[in-house]
């Protein structure tokens, strides 16, 4: 089965130009998870995706891809 992209939150860091480690760091979580996150190997609950959007001032939608496309 192919790895399917569902977070966008190596995107999300890049657009506002953080790291994995700061952002290990604000959410006192390993670094390699955050890693799994952005990479998507693992997801994140819901919780810790409401705590990355707080984290880097966004809101929660723009760290997830749309499942449709648009018209």
């Amino acid at each position: 089965m192919a790895k399917v992209e569902i977070n966008r939150i190596k995107v999300a860091l890049a657009e506002t130009r953080r790291k994995n480690k700061w952002l290990a760091e604000k959410l006192e979580k390993d670094e390699s998870t955050i890693s799994q996150w952005c990479t998507n190997a693992r997801q994140p609950s819901l919780e810790n995706l409401l705590n990355i959007a707080n984290a880097l001032d966004i809101d929660i939608r723009e760290l997830l891809y749309s499942t449709k496309e648009s018209a």
